[in-house]
């Protein structure tokens, strides 16, 4: 076993996630069943019939359990009354009878209370691993081989050269160094360096004054390490959790360092019984390995001894010391995870959760928010794919726009965002295309997804700088988002978006593709020269 090591099904039943809001609408499922299968079929999903069946029937357990709990409950407080009234008409006899079965009945509460416990956390496990489902107008199909192009803005150049890949303008000019990030952090990290530090600086600030002076976005600093409930709300959690990367302190309170003295303490008894029955046992098996000597010992009966041996012998005592042993000297692992944070994979989780567990005021609809951030993710299922330059990172900076609004305006607020990232490629002058994902190739949060792809001519290919998506109410149940209508009674919850506005390192890229020179100097773009201090062009330092 290794230290620092944490089983990760066990980490997964460590998540302190908000399991009293459910996070699909219930009501909807029951009275649209069709619909609700057709989009888990179109999603991809195995067993669509068999998700509903579990859906309903967990639902029905779940609302059984919950009506015998409330019956019990009643019937408790209905009897507590009568001892009362028992007592005032001194009938002992009645009062005894009915003390005895409110004590009854609180065995039966605490009994039903933990199994409310137990089928409502297998209920709530089950449905946030359902997707959204998908909007109506979007295109059907397995993968990005579906997606359908909305449309297409400029036109790729021609160049009078072949025209490099990012990583080879950037090194030779001596800018952008991987062999250093390598040996600083592993792989799929960078270096930049000089004019091309600046550069990425200068595409971040670019966005962020676009988006806050023209496109009424509001500018947020976040946090970028965010608890496991923040990354529930915005569907992070648990489904990909292997997609991140997670820090811990190894400092412990007072109260902390306590506690896992005492479970030191508790483990080490249990690894020296451990040991005294290990030696007991060593033994009691050597013992009987003597008696296969013996001459009037049957093969039968040796072949039984042989196999008892085998699989009770010494090896299995000795792998329950060994667990124990490492239980004990690594008890603190528990307490250093429970103090956990996760780094952001992009500034829509922190933004997006600035409505949890709130009642917005609808007059502040729709909320526009944006900010620039490093991000982090694991590119757990990315082997292989990108292995050279900046396209796949572990670390990368990102301009991301949120916004919170009513359903109404959510569609139109889905237009709109997309408009506002397609913005920064057109004052950049590079060329792009927007595509609506395939329900296949569609993120497992959203409703309806545009992804802004720019031309890169190094690569001779549209990648994606962008993807910007309509949530609907998905995430808002998660985090228990709501707003009150005007004149309303109840609540009802908001509806999320997120779009990148856009991802500045593949900006960064495309910048080096689309301006390059014969000669692999880089022009800077004219919006980006004031950012760059009236620069005009990025050579290889002299």
């Amino acid at each position: 076993m290794r230290a620092m090591t944490m089983d990760g099904e066990r980490l997964i039943r460590s998540l302190r996630l908000n399991e009293e809001q459910p996070v699909l609408d219930i009501k909807w499922i029951r009275e649209n069943q069709e619909s609700f299968l057709k989009g888990l079929k179109d999603r991809g999903s195995d067993d669509p019939k068999r998700t509903l069946t579990q859906v309903l029937s967990l639902d029905e357990e779940r609302r059984a359990t919950i009506q015998k709990l409330q019956e019990a409950q009643a019937h408790r407080n209905a009897a507590s009354k009568e001892i009362g009234n028992a007592k005032a008409a001194k009938d002992e006899g009645a009062a005894k009878r009915l003390m005895e079965e409110v004590a009854r009945l609180k065995t039966a509460i605490q009994e039903g209370e933990a199994a409310e416990r137990e089928v409502e956390k297998k209920y709530q496990d089950l449905l946030a691993t359902i997707p959204n489902v998908p909007a109506a107008d979007v295109p059907v199909g397995p993968d990005a081989d579906s997606n359908k192009v909305v449309r297409e803005v400029g036109k790729p150049k021609k160049f009078s050269f072949q025209p490099k890949q990012h990583f080879e303008l950037g090194e030779a000019l001596g800018l952008m160094d991987f062999e250093t990030a390598a040996k600083l952090s592993g792989a799929r990290f960078v270096v930049l360096k000089g004019a091309l530090a600046r550069l990425e600086r200068a595409l971040a600030q670019f966005m962020l004054d676009l988006h806050t002076s023209e496109h009424g976005y509001t500018e947020i600093n976040p946090p970028l390490l965010v608890h496991d409930d923040t990354m529930f709300g915005t569907a992070q959690l648990p489904k990909f959790m292997t997609d991140q990367f997670m820090a811990v302190s190894l400092a412990l309170t007072p109260e902390q360092r306590e506690a896992h003295a005492n479970e030191q303490a508790r483990l080490a008894s249990r690894s020296e019984a451990v040991v005294e029955m290990h030696d007991a046992s060593a033994k009691m098996f050597e013992l009987i390995k003597e008696t296969l000597d013996q001459p009037n010992v049957t093969e039968e009966r040796r072949a039984t001894i042989a196999k008892f041996l085998d699989h009770f012998g010494v090896e299995a005592l000795r792998t329950e010391f060994e667990l124990a042993k490492y239980l004990a000297e690594n008890a603190y692992l528990e307490t250093i995870f429970e103090d956990r944070r996760w780094l952001i994979p992009t500034a829509e989780v922190p933004l997006t959760n600035l409505v949890r567990e709130d009642i917005v005021d609808e007059a502040k609809l729709p909320m526009r928010v944006t900010a620039g951030t490093p991000c982090f993710r694991a590119e757990a299922g990315a082997a292989g794919k990108d292995t050279r330059g900046m396209i796949r990172q572990h670390q990368f900076n990102k301009v991301e726009l949120v916004s919170i609004t009513t359903p109404e305006q959510s569609a139109e607020e889905h237009e709109r965002m997309t408009a506002c990232a397609e913005t920064v490629l057109k004052r950049l002058e590079i060329p792009y295309r927007t595509v609506v994902l395939s329900t296949g190739d569609m993120g497992f949060a959203a409703e309806k997804t545009y992804d802004i792809e720019v031309w890169l001519p190094g690569q001779g290919a549209y990648r994606e700088i962008s993807s910007c998506s309509n949530c609907g109410d998905f995430q808002a149940r998660r985090m228990n988002a709501r707003y009150k209508p005007k004149g309303a009674k109840d609540t009802r919850f908001v509806h999320t978006l997120n779009g990148s506005g856009v991802a500045v390192g593949r900006a960064l890229i495309a910048v080096l593709e689309n301006y390059q020179e014969a000669d692999g100097s880089i022009r800077v773009p004219e919006v980006l020269k004031p950012y760059m201090g009236g620069l005009a062009k990025i050579e290889a330092p002299r």
